[in-house]
């Protein structure tokens, strides 16, 4: 089971870090990610994080504003969001992928999600 939360109302440029907390059996764990979702778009991966060496990728939109890390001992992924536009809000959802399917950004290739936090940015 994924958990996210601390999405909320922000101002653009302020800052926000969301939380994703891991429970349950997910089996073996490869990496897990960030996608967002706005209202009649289609889900967009934002980033990813090897659990095993800790290597991060961005979409290149959000390189050098988001950081994504990850909590082996608490089983917790975070993403720490900075200079936020209006552009960035949409529902934030984690994702689990078990094995590496050869695509990040695409959505078949996570195999868990969780149920989403909404993070608004005003102007």
């Amino acid at each position: 089971q994924l958990v996210e939360s601390g999405g909320r109302l922000v101002q653009a440029g302020d800052s926000l870090t969301l939380s994703c907390k891991i429970s349950g059996s997910t089996g073996s764990r490869h990496a897990m990610a960030w996608f967002r979702q706005a209202p009649g778009t289609e889900r967009e991966w934002v980033a990813a994080v090897n659990w095993g060496n800790g290597a991060t990728y961005y979409l290149n939109g959000v390189k050098g504003r988001f950081t994504i890390s990850r909590d082996s001992a608490s089983n917790m992924v975070y993403l720490q969001m900075t200079s936020l536009e209006n552009s960035d809000s949409a529902v934030y959802f984690c994702a689990h992928a078990s094995y590496y399917a050869g695509a990040y950004p695409l959505a078949h290739h996570w195999d868990y999600w969780g149920q989403g936090t909404q993070v608004t940015v005003s102007s």
